[in-house]
């Protein structure tokens, strides 16, 4: 029996096969078994510092490691997972995951969401969600489409025989989209990778007629304005903006010159890709997330072997096209473009440097809120899309 919101539009070329999350319990058991046996550093002066200014403490990570052994249940994830419809589908050499809520209304606007690193499909069912609870399928005003890029989660891992890019991730999901029946036109909303790829879509595809982003890494216009005009709000913004490119970019130095080694290493332990991730969903978040919410996703990257196969796109951090300067020139966005500001993003963009990068028609400021945007104020992202959807699409 199908799930309510899973019916294909009419227009659709392509029959994607449904999918429900099922992880076997020889894989469970395993991963239990590996943390167990996991050992945790021995006390270090930086490992004991509260503050967490030396990444994470041993006291968080003892604490999440026997929470993982003895109360996190992903059968319960699974659950939720697959109270949404999900799909796979082959898009050339990647077979591609999505969830999906899609809309009964023919003349509902879809919307493609993209997720980055390290988030998964998982990121968006908070916002999913929502949808949900307010439309029937009937009633839903968009279609909405949630991928996971390919590397992540159930999608299938980038060409072993060549290289692959986030401008061959955006090819890829424009014709998930076309295929789906959205030949005369979506929406793409993204943060963080997906943030790049959705620029992408907007500034290489036709079918791509609007972009709505929450990540936005460029700089000042000009050196002259570069605080010229900026609220004392924003200016806090360029404050975590610079602490992050001082002290908290090692990690992406790393996933961009060697992917290959740190894929081993965190593919070799739970714990390891625990402390990795999990300091990621602590430092990058307004509020705090859930023990249950870091483990749901740290799990998600194990049992999926998700991270060696979805750092790639760090490997473009030094390429010309992918510079702060870049996104204001070859990469500027001439389709209506919005963005929703969250004080605790990593680069906090302040609005006038967002508007160097295209024709930005929109902008809404939050107070609260950090990087996984979705995950962590939902109904703001619920609301700052549709605001933005209504007032660009006719």
């Amino acid at each position: 029996m199908s799930l309510p919101f899973s019916k294909f539009p009419p227009t659709a070329t392509i029959s994607p096969t449904p999918f429900s999350v099922s992880v076997s319990d020889d894989k469970l058991v395993e991963l239990q078994t590996l943390v167990r046996l996991s050992k945790i550093a021995p006390p270090t002066y930086e490992n004991s510092q509260t503050d967490g200014q030396f990444g994470v403490t041993s006291k968080w990570l003892s604490d999440i490691r026997d929470k993982w052994l003895n109360q996190f249940d992903w059968k319960t994830c699974e659950t939720r997972a697959n109270s949404f419809p999900q799909f796979t589908t082959q898009i050339e050499d990647i077979k591609l995951h999505f969830a999906a809520l899609f809309s009964e209304k023919p003349d509902a606007i879809p919307i493609i969401l993209l997720h980055g690193w390290p988030g998964s499909f998982f990121e968006f069912l908070p916002l999913l969600q929502l949808f949900k609870d307010e439309f029937s399928p009937s009633a839903l005003p968009y279609h909405l489409i949630v991928p996971s890029l390919p590397g992540y989660a159930f999608s299938s891992g980038p060409p072993l025989d060549r290289d692959f890019s986030g401008e061959d991730v955006a090819r890829i999901m424009d014709k998930l989209m076309k295929g789906l029946g959205f030949e005369s036109g979506y929406v793409a909303q993204g943060g963080d990778i997906g943030a790049g790829v959705s620029r992408s879509l907007a500034v290489k595809y036709d079918s791509c007629k609007a972009v709505h982003l929450n990540f936005c890494p460029t700089q000042s216009p000009s050196e002259e304005a570069s605080t010229e005009n900026l609220t004392a709000f924003e200016k806090r913004g360029l404050d975590r903006m610079d602490a992050f490119r001082t002290r908290g970019i090692a990690y992406a130095m790393e996933h961009a010159t060697r992917p290959s080694t740190i894929g081993h290493v965190l593919a070799s332990s739970p714990i390891a890709l625990l402390a990795w991730v999990g300091e990621k969903y602590l430092e990058w978040v307004d509020e705090p997330l859930s023990a249950d919410t870091i483990l749901e996703m740290v799990s998600l990257y194990w049992l999926t072997e998700t991270f060696p196969r979805a750092i790639y796109p760090y490997r473009e951090l030094f390429k010309p096209s992918a510079s702060a300067a870049a996104l204001q020139t070859e990469s500027y966005i001439h389709k209506p473009f919005g963005y929703s500001y969250f004080p605790n993003e990593l680069i906090p963009t302040p609005k006038s440097w967002v508007a160097a990068t295209g024709d930005l028609v929109f902008f809404r400021e939050h107070q609260t809120g950090g990087h996984f945007a979705a995950l962590e104020r939902p109904a703001d992202m619920k609301a700052d899309l549709t605001d933005f959807v209504k007032q660009v699409w006719s």
